[in-house]
């Protein structure tokens, strides 16, 4: 009942938006609104021309942000103009611009990358942690899954500039490690702009912690990471789908949040070589397999039995199990996830544009059509970077050229 309740609730609100909203939209909304719904281009840019325009949309991300303060804004909306900056998401989005820097030479986007991190330090709280929600939000408080995101890009930090973001680094890593509940699970300081309850996808937190647990061993960190992987696997079911693995909307998680879940399992077997953890990875990920259509599309959430509740597409999530689908292809070379993932990118491609407004080249909508229920009107930093780095799997698979 409370299933069919909250469908009732979001086709309701869908309706209104459609037909009552429309006439009142800023002119640039509606007419990505009409071209999306058109349907989607004709035109695969292809993985090197859409992650190349990408990074210059984070770039502008960087620059156009709020405050100006070195963080990359949250997002452009077509409604609203640029946001104020997202720590969480400028913490990952750090070793993107790190890679794409190496990978082009490229020393002024590495020294972005710097002047992020020198941002993300100066807010970091003298106990370790680091707020949730943008630079302004309130309550500013310390979070463990926006800690765990900015600890990814703190340890790409030390990786890439050395010592000067060891500490910082540290201090975030041993935070997580302390604040962990017994059975693996962390529920001492949730964000407050989602929906309480615990978090299955928090397995990206872990992530960070094995990626700190490389450079700084011997302190508990990667064990934490695994503790808390563990504890995620008892939400998932035989099919591979995870309970508790929503921001507000747990019977139909997003594609973004089993995105989330799935890479930090990944990444927990890319730590310790546990064999269980590539089998649920796999389970999740062959189920996952089952859900893409032909052209690449997934539906943006998903119920337990794997069946799209939407009529919209989730990028971000789609990009995210695009990644976790190269990963599990050069791990046991099973074809299928090659070619799972080169479609779900292709789908996305076809959703970006190269040239025109740029506020938009570049970007990646939170939702296609561009009025779906995440990230509506809006290109987030987060599907960009996750976009980017999808495309640059593509670009280093030996099977990726037509």
């Amino acid at each position: 009942m409370k299933t069919t309740a909250t469908r009732l609730k979001q086709i309701a609100a869908r309706i209104k938006t459609r037909y009552l909203d429309e006439p009142r939209l800023p002119a640039p909304a509606q007419r990505q609104l009409l071209l999306d719904r058109a349907g989607l281009s004709d035109l695969d840019p292809g993985p090197e021309a859409v992650a190349a325009a990408g990074i210059a949309w984070l770039k502008r991300s960087q620059d156009q942000s709020l405050h100006r303060d070195g963080g990359s804004a949250r997002d452009f909306s077509l409604l609203k103009g640029w946001a104020s900056a997202y720590p969480e998401t400028s913490g990952y989005i750090v070793p993107t611009l790190i890679d794409y820097a190496d990978r082009t030479h490229d020393p002024a986007l590495a020294d972005r990358a710097r002047r992020m991190l020198d941002w993300l330090v100066s807010i970091q709280f003298p106990e370790g942690g680091f707020q949730g929600g943008k630079i302004d939000a309130d309550p500013r408080v310390p979070v463990t899954f926006n800690t765990g995101q900015i600890l990814i890009g703190l340890a790409a930090g030390v990786r890439k500039f050395g010592e000067a973001y060891q500490e910082p680094m540290r201090k975030a890593a041993a935070w997580l490690r302390d604040s962990q509940d017994a059975d693996g699970c962390w529920r001492k300081h949730p964000t407050p702009f989602a929906a309480p309850g615990e978090k299955a996808y928090e397995t990206h937190v872990s992530w960070g912690l094995f990626e700190a647990a490389r450079l700084a061993p011997d302190q508990g960190y990667g064990e934490a990471g695994l503790r808390q992987v563990r504890w995620a696997l008892t939400q998932q079911r035989d099919n591979g789908w995870f309970a508790s693995n929503c921001l507000s909307s747990p019977e139909q998680p997003l594609t973004h949040t089993i995105g989330y879940a799935l890479r930090g399992v990944i990444e927990a077997y890319r730590y310790s070589g546990e064999a269980d953890l590539l089998a649920a990875a796999r389970k999740t990920a062959d189920a996952l397999l089952r859900t893409l259509a032909a052209d690449g599309r997934i539906a943006g959430q998903l119920d337990c039995d794997w069946k799209g509740t939407v009529d919209w597409v989730c990028l971000t999530g789609s990009v995210q199990i695009a990644a976790c689908w190269f990963l599990l292809h050069a791990i046991t070379g099973n074809a299928a996830y090659l070619d799972a993932a080169r479609r779900a990118n292709r789908y996305v491609r076809r959703t970006v544009h190269i040239s025109g407004d740029p506020d938009i080249v570049g970007g990646v909508r939170g939702a296609f059509p561009v009025d779906g229920d995440y990230g509506r009107f809006e290109y987030l930093n987060w599907a960009a970077k996750f976009c980017v780095d999808a495309q640059l799997m593509e670009l280093d698979c030996p099977a990726a050229a037509p």
